[in-house]
């Protein structure tokens, strides 16, 4: 289906649940990047990562607690002839009371699935695959939260393999003392038509760490440490048996008014996670980012990072700026 009857489709099942809703809700996301990565000293893929997205939602607020949204995330890469390079629908059901909140279907994945660790999902995803495409229940106090997903990133067809990540991840922090867990597996099914090559394969992975939010101490606006262990699990049917590596991993972040400093230390074995940043296939590995962030307000944020990447003796570098906008109007229909 082309976008534009898409959107035609949308606009007009939208128009026939107005006259049942209390809101008209209207959403436009503006996500401009520029990643510039220089990997080319540890043999890594060394790329210029330089577009922008824009998502325009709408609407109905049904009554308190359910909502119907449809939109499209359109991608434009600078410098290519295609003025939008991809375009993904975006079509979902919330339901959100107290501390619950549930998605089904396509649906942004910024502030629901974009903090965890890049050991396990590469932050690519974030310029490249903006939505989850599935389901999503998240449960969320003052000191606990938890949830529990299903993104589906390929149907199967001929060619096409199925394939599906399923996950979890949650906190408990009763006071300055948190634990944390992320986990997900990835499923690579086969095609309808397989060649004689393709092979099933599960690679996923378990992080658990316990950390201490130390607040305000000294000058710092804030400082937050946590370590853990961490598993992966990875086999291709047919060629390998389950393979575990392990490994420690440490993260420091502290914070003074526009700057910011994250530090990330792997010691361990080699992880080849298919949907992980592909600096942890090395035993030894270290990251540094010093942040910038000269504007943020209600609806707009501007952030610069410069990254060193410490590993198998050599440092790489990467500079990249990111600017998000949103925003968000309702309107009531019924009084």
């Amino acid at each position: 289906m082309s976008i534009k009857k898409y959107l035609i489709i949308s606009v007009l099942i939208l128009s026939s649940l107005s006259g049942f809703a209390q809101q008209l809700e209207t959403n436009f996301n503006f996500h401009g990047f520029a990643d510039n990565r220089e990997y080319a000293k540890s043999g890594r893929l060394s790329q210029t990562i330089f577009g922008a997205r824009f998502s325009p939602e709408i609407g109905v607020l049904l009554d308190s607690v359910h909502r119907l949204r449809v939109g499209v995330n359109l991608l434009h890469e600078f410098g290519s002839s295609e003025f939008i390079e991809k375009a993904n629908p975006v079509i979902y059901y919330q339901y959100q009371k107290k501390a619950w909140d549930f998605y089904l279907g396509a649906f942004p994945r910024v502030n629901l699935l974009d903090d965890y660790p890049r050991i396990l999902l590469n932050d690519t995803l974030n310029y490249f695959r903006p939505n989850i495409e599935g389901m999503l229940v998240k449960y969320e106090t003052a000191k606990f939260k938890q949830n529990i997903w299903i993104d589906w990133t390929s149907k199967q067809t001929n060619q096409s393999r199925e394939a599906f990540l399923f996950g979890f991840s949650g906190m408990y922090k009763p006071g300055k003392f948190f634990v944390s867990h992320y986990a997900y597996m990835f499923h690579n099914a086969f095609s309808k038509m397989p060649p004689a090559d393709q092979y099933l394969q599960d690679n996923g992975a378990v992080l658990v760490q316990l950390g201490l939010d130390l607040g305000k101490p000294l000058f710092l606006d804030s400082i937050t440490v946590s370590a853990g262990i961490m598993v992966s699990i990875e086999r291709t049917r047919g060629l390998t048996g389950i393979e575990t590596p392990t490994g420690f991993i440490s993260h420091v972040y502290a914070a003074y008014k526009k700057f910011d400093v994250h530090n990330a230390l792997y010691i361990g074995e080699g992880h080849f996670l298919i949907n992980g940043d592909k600096f942890y296939t090395s035993d030894v590995y270290n990251r540094l980012d010093i942040g910038f962030t000269p504007f943020k307000f209600k609806n707009i944020q501007g952030k610069f990072i410069c990254s060193l990447h410490f590993v198998d003796g050599i440092i790489d570098s990467q500079q990249a700026f990111s600017l998000r906008y949103n925003l968000f109007n309702t309107r009531t229909l019924k009084k």
